[in-house]
């Protein structure tokens, strides 16, 4: 069992920008998904964590491995996959995939050509294999950014916004495939979107303003708010005075109309109906907390 710890990190940049407010969190196998809306700080924490940058406090252990102090033994075992990645043009993937395998330490001809072989079916892009990266479309090189990150069997994965901008089909294409990596190695998936961590992740954090403002098992989260997220349907032009006047934690224009979910105890008002409560009202609840 794997296990990464990571206690009191803190990172304020030379602008004075506080990226990370002491952060702590024990993550073990399995998808970890790390939630929060775009400069939340996921960005800078997954920086850190992949030894790009060092904490201004803090510590971070991989295995009982300090890698602040041996962040070459971490990543040894890393494979990271960060929201942009630029990519050589006119080199095929097959001959991209191998020449990082070089760098990632791979030396051995046969077992090089063998894994990213491997690597090249589990990402269905075998038959691409020919064709160089930089015509590839959003999804295809989400898989490719993948191969590369599963280059010498890590132990950890880090994957940055990696969703954002594909089609539905790519999306859970790339899910799937997330989903079949992370039983035995640590995935950390950081994204904004809600129903990657939902559909995915066993355990979760959810982060604001370089904090972490909640973290447990999704499900559980979700259980917390029975009884608690009522729904209504209201004119557009009414929505300033139900958000004066209850704890709305979300809003949703449809056909002109606006729903609201609003967090309360006992019904609001008469019209409002119980609903289940789904992990988007956790996370809006706790961003708006």
């Amino acid at each position: 069992m794997n296990t990464l710890q990571i206690t009191n990190v803190s990172k304020t940049y030379t602008n004075g920008v506080k990226a990370l407010d002491t952060i702590s969190l024990t993550i073990k196998n399995g998808m970890f998904g790390l939630l929060g809306p775009n400069g939340a700080g996921k960005s800078s924490l997954m920086r850190t964590i992949a030894t790009l940058q060092e904490p201004s406090l803090g510590a971070i252990s991989f295995n009982d491995i300090d890698i602040l102090k041996q962040p070459q033994e971490l990543r040894n075992k890393l494979g990271y996959l960060p929201q942009e990645f630029g990519v050589y043009p006119k080199i095929s993937v097959q001959k991209l995939l191998d020449h990082l395998a070089v760098l990632k330490g791979i030396i051995n001809k046969n077992e090089r050509s063998e894994q990213v072989a491997a690597l090249l079916q589990q990402t269905n892009l075998y038959q691409y294999r020919k064709k160089a990266v930089h015509t590839f479309s959003g999804g295809m090189r989400q898989r490719f950014g993948i191969a590369q990150a599963l280059l010498g069997n890590p132990q950890l994965i880090i994957v940055d916004e990696p969703t954002a901008g594909l089609d539905p089909e790519e999306r859970n294409r790339f899910l799937n495939l997330l989903s079949e990596i992370g039983e035995n190695i640590i995935v950390i998936l950081s994204t904004h979107i809600v129903d990657d961590v939902k559909d995915l992740c066993s355990n979760m954090a959810i982060m604001s303003q370089g904090k972490i403002i909640a973290q447990g098992i999704p499900s559980e989260l979700t259980e917390k708010l029975d009884g608690k997220v009522w729904h209504k349907i209201v004119k557009k032009e009414d929505l300033k005075s139900y958000q004066t006047a209850f704890n709305v934690i979300s809003t949703r224009l449809f056909s002109g109309k606006t729903q609201l979910h609003v967090l309360a105890d006992e019904r609001p008002e008469i019209g409002f109906k119980q609903i289940n409560p789904e992990l988007e009202d956790v996370y809006f609840s706790k961003l708006r907390a």
